[in-house]
Formats: C-alpha cells, structure tokens, sequence
C-alpha cells in the first residue's frame, strides 16, 4: 500500500496486532473485579494493561482518524459538505453501536436498580467532558474522548480552510494538529494550577478520564499519520530505531518511574502535565514497525484479525453488560480458585460470543450501508 493511500479502511495485519493487543488488556485490566486478592505484582500489572489498552486505542484511532481527515484536507476544499461527510462516516461507525449498548445499560439500570446518575449526558457524551463522569456504563469515558476528538479536530480543519486558503495545505495540517496538541496540554497546565491533585486515585478519574485533558492523546496519533504519509522513506528506515525507543521508553515511564521515585505525590506537575502525552507518544513511536506489518501465519493472523474486528462490540459489552450481571447473580467473593478460574471462563466466552453476534448482525450490516 502506498502510504499516501491511508484511508482507515484497509487492513494492516500489525495494526490488528495493536488493536487486539489494547483490547486483551482492557480485558484483562477488568478481571481484577474477579480477582481483588490476587498478589500485588499481578495487581500492578492488570491495573497497568487496562490502562495501556485505552492508551494503545487512542494512539491508533488517531492515526487511523488522521489519515482520512489529512486526505480530505490536502484533496478538497474542506468545506461544509467535506465536513459532515467526514462526521456522517464517523458517526455511522460509531454511535448505532454504542446508542444500543447505552440503552440496553439504561434498561437493565431500571430491571435491576443498578445507580444511573445524568443519564442524558450519555445521549451527547458529556457525562465526563470536563468534570469526574458517575459510575454508571463507566467504559464509556474514553468513547467521548473519540468522539470530541473527530469533532474539535473536523471543526479546526475546516476553518483552517477557510482562513488559510492559500497555505501549504500538507503543513497546514500538520500546524493545526500541533497547535491542538499545545492547546490540551495548556489546559492539563492549567488543571494543574486549578487543583490541588496529588492522589493517583484522584488523578485517575478527574483527569485521565475527562475530556478535556485527554483529547491531545489522540491528536498525537493524527500527527504521526502526517509523519507517515509525507515521509515514508524516514518511517521505513527508522521504524525499528522508533520501535527501540519506545520499548526504552516504556522502561524508563512505568519502572524508572516507580523505581527512581517519581511519584504523584512528590512530582504532581510531572504527572499531571506530561505523564499522559509522554505515554501517548510512547505508544505511538511503535507504529512504524505495527503498520509495516502485513503478513503472518494463519494460524496466527486469523485469530488477531478475528479479535481485532470484534474489538469495539468486545469493549462495549464486556464489563457493564456481562461481568456487571455475572457479578449480580454470583458472588465471587466467596468461592474457592477453581470455580473463580471457571467463573472467568465462562464470562471470556459469553464476552467473546456476544461480541461477535453483535458484530456479525449489527455492526457489520450498519458499516456496509454508509458505503
């Protein structure tokens, strides 16, 4: 594939590689609600894979994202009809999916008296765009993020256009993701001086999962789509180097860090300025390598595609649906391992069935009709 070619919907095996990658560890950063008592050391690292698992969906959504929108941008005039085509699309991707799992949530809150707190934010992704969302349907933080995201930067572009007429619309692009990048970390400068944060716990729901602090997470994955389409030839011979960094990288942020002290509470500017866009940039210098990956084993490839295209109805369903009435109807506190094994079983293969049906008679028949 051409890289000037991007446009999100043709398949790279290593970015299904990422894809199932970030959803196996949502999946597993959950299973701690199973297993509260594990040792602490399996605690740090569940805890730490769903964390990365949203970190890596960002990252990629960014990058998938950017590379349709660059595309319009250096090839239309961007104008309003470029614009709604690009939300229709991303909005016939996204939101039948995601309105079904809500009001399925919201029928099985009022079944079985689940807490459901600002309902209607969900209706328009507010329930966590600038303050600490409630408890109810909680995983759908981060899908407001991406819809924000696609938004504000749909927004941006297209008055760019109609400022900058006569500007190199290549750089152009790339100015107004920068510029958007400064702005959301300008805001976290500004949390910073707003609050007065240094608890992990604290820092994990009123700032990792809100909005308006997390939109240059994605921003950063678009100006690495820039880097791949205009520079392919650097992409291509720096892509294992990239992909060293970043494996240094993740060393020095998620051992360094705890091994040299850098803790929230002694350096609450680290974390609450850089610590996100850092892990951003981590994840994303591993993208050369990942989109340079096209081929692999059947035996291989057919399972990681397999997971990769059921990714978004796995991350609906999985915890507020399944492991949330799991839980309802069995009490895990008290059963010995065996049956907790057997338990996680049965709730990875109900997810994981779900997920398909709803992607083989829903998601899928829903995508064929925006072509």
């Amino acid at each position: 594939m051409n890289a000037t070619t991007i446009t999100g919907t043709e398949r790279i095996f290593g970015l299904d590689v990422m894809r199932a990658t970030a959803i196996l560890m949502v999946l597993g950063g959950h299973l701690l609600w199973i297993y509260p008592d594990c040792p602490r050391i399996l605690g740090q690292i569940f805890t730490l894979f769903g964390f990365w698992g949203v970190e890596l969906f960002f990252v990629l959504s960014g990058f998938l994202i950017g590379g349709i929108l660059y595309r319009l941008f250096v090839t239309t005039d961007f104008n309003r009809t470029t614009f709604f085509y690009f939300l229709k699309r991303r909005w016939f991707r996204t939101l039948p999916n995601y309105y079904l799992i809500l009001l399925l949530n919201c029928g099985l809150g009022l079944l079985f008296g689940f807490q459901m707190e600002h309902v209607g934010y969900y209706f328009l992704f507010l329930q966590n765009f600038a303050t600490t969302m409630p408890t109810f349907f909680s995983e759908s933080w981060s899908l407001s993020v991406e819809e924000f995201a696609y938004l504000i930067g749909a927004l941006a572009f297209f008055i760019a256009a109609l400022v900058f007429r006569r500007k190199n619309k290549s750089r152009l692009f790339l100015a107004v993701v920068l510029g958007l990048i400064l702005l959301f970390i300008g805001i976290k400068v500004g949390y910073y001086f707003w609050t007065s944060n240094t608890t992990l716990m604290q820092w994990n729901v009123s700032l990792k999962a809100v909005v308006i602090y997390r939109i240059d997470s994605i921003l950063i994955g678009m100006a690495f789509s820039w880097l791949y389409i205009n520079y392919s030839e650097f992409w291509l011979k720096h892509k294992l180097k990239m992909t060293v960094l970043g494996c240094f990288l993740i060393v020095l942020m998620f051992i360094g860090v705890g091994f040299f002290q850098i803790l929230i509470e002694n350096y609450p500017f680290f974390w609450n300025v850089f610590y996100l866009p850092i892990t951003s940039f981590t994840f994303a210098l591993f993208l050369p390598f990942l989109s340079e990956w096209r081929i692999a084993p059947s035996w291989f490839a057919k399972p990681v595609t397999w997971i990769s295209l059921i990714s978004y109805s796995i991350y609906l369903i999985h915890y507020s649906l399944v492991l949330q009435l799991l839980k309802y109807w069995i009490d895990t506190v008290s059963l010995p391992d065996w049956q907790l094994h057997l338990f996680t079983l049965v709730y990875l293969v109900i997810t994981f069935s779900l997920s398909y049906l709803l992607y083989r008679y829903y998601e899928k028949p829903i995508m064929a009709l925006r072509k």
